[in-house]
């Protein structure tokens, strides 16, 4: 099923309508700095957490799609289907957004 520019747009806004709601947008970030680890970019998330999954072809491929940031920080905290959700405490808004990036603007591999 392909859904057009309007329909994509609706979606997305629902999403956000519903993390706000949820509280997933501004989760409590005392949660990520208490831990004591800390992440370098966006791209040893991907490698370390995402590619597990994303590189293996358990999940679909995601690096050379040229993903609106956006929709992928909407999946990561709110999961899809067999995705899980990622809690601020385990990837933080600044973390997320730099993943976000990397993963829209890096190429694929293959």
């Amino acid at each position: 099923m392909k859904i057009g520019r309007m329909e994509f747009t609706m979606l997305v806004s629902g999403l956000i309508l519903m993390a706000s709601h949820t509280g997933a947008l501004g989760a409590d970030q005392r949660e990520v700095t208490q831990g004591g680890f800390a992440w370098q970019d966006g791209a040893e998330v991907y490698t370390k957490v995402c590619a597990l999954c994303h590189d293996t072809k358990v999940g679909p491929i995601l690096r050379g799609r040229d993903l609106d940031p956006l929709y992928i920080k909407l999946i990561v905290r709110n999961g899809s289907r067999a995705m899980p959700a990622f809690r601020a405490a385990e990837i933080d808004d600044q973390l997320l957004e730099k993943l976000a990036e990397y993963v829209s603007k890096t190429g694929s591999d293959k």
